[in-house]
């Protein structure tokens, strides 16, 4: 072959070379844009599940609340009946 033949020859084959790097550098570059797509997904499922869970169990803290209120009221009436009760009994004890 002739010299100018040759040089070209390497030219198109170092052209080559870079082309293809070039070309794995962008299927990479996609396939890490890809999986970073779909790891984004996968955390905003996660937030969307996980929110819903927080808004379930902030409802369930807040029956729990309202129910120990109301126990509670209940609780100190009966005291209040049984200190009526026994503070009667005292005063009509003989002796007393």
């Amino acid at each position: 072959m002739s010299p100018a033949l040759d040089a070209a020859m390497r030219r198109l084959h170092t052209a080559l070379g870079h082309l293809e790097t070039t070309l794995g550098r962008r299927l990479d570059g996609d396939a890490m844009r890809s999986d970073l797509e779909i790891e984004l997904q996968v955390m905003q499922d996660d937030r969307a599940r996980l929110a819903t869970e927080l808004e379930s169990a902030a409802a369930r803290v807040a029956q729990v609340e309202a129910a120990a209120d109301h126990v509670e009221r209940r609780v100190e009436g009966a005291i209040g009946t049984i200190r009526d009760v026994l503070g009667r009994a005292d005063r009509t004890e003989p002796g007393a």
